[in-house]
């Protein structure tokens, strides 16, 4: 089996003496370049061609982000996982939509490190427990801002939809027309952040909107 290339960059050389440490045991990993800045990186992933990138996101010489964007403009199927120090859900979000596939906290167990390079190789996306569990919170508190942005009519729309009422059911409830319901149930799913009513339904219960239907 030919093992996955790695580019590993981090500004700390210990630190990159310890990931190779890490990778050195792995039959199917291998460092094949290392960098401690963001230029070096580039230089060595246009160089080296890695399989995969492994870069922290606080650099010299240029921001992780940066290189991201960067090693995506110059190959758009790179493959980067991102292992940092910092667990703000805004660094995430920021690695993710300029094109890494994966974000593991330098907290994390050294096996939650490996099964993520494994799963970017893989083109799937990988996120370490904890970063997980801070952006699942982030977003739901959006949706709990969001929600509070309906109207109380709207409220009530909301949880008759839920309950599996139709818009005729809703319009004779709630002495409205009909396309009233219906206009009403497109403009929840706008303020709500979703396309359909399977995600209007998983976030209703992710809110607790179910519980007030008593």
């Amino acid at each position: 089996m030919t093992a996955i290339r790695i580019l590993l960059v981090d500004d700390h050389a210990i630190v990159r003496e310890g990931y190779r440490a890490l990778l050195a045991k792995q039959t199917d990993l291998a460092v094949v370049a290392e960098a401690g800045d963001a230029e070096q990186a580039y230089r060595q992933f246009k160089q080296h061609r890695p399989d995969l990138v492994l870069t922290d996101i606080s650099l010299p010489g240029g921001s992780g982000l940066e290189l991201i964007r960067r090693i995506k403009q110059h190959s758009g199927n790179a493959a980067i996982l991102v292992f940092s120090m910092h667990q703000n859900p805004e660094f995430a979000l920021r690695a993710l939509r300029a094109g890494a596939l994966g974000y593991v906290t330098k907290s994390s167990e050294p096996g939650v490190l490996l099964h993520a390079l494994r799963e970017v190789f893989a083109g799937r996306h990988a996120l370490s427990a904890d970063m997980a569990q801070i952006l699942a919170l982030e977003k739901l508190g959006k949706q709990q801002l969001a929600l509070e942005t309906l109207t109380p009519r709207e409220f009530e729309i909301l949880r008759l939809l839920v309950a599996g009422k139709s818009h005729a059911d809703i319009a004779g409830m709630l002495n409205i027309s009909v396309k009233t319901a219906g206009n009403s149930h497109y403009l929840i799913k706008s303020k709500l952040g979703v396309n359909s009513d399977i995600e209007l339904t998983k976030l209703a219960i992710q809110l607790h909107v179910l519980e007030l239907l008593a």
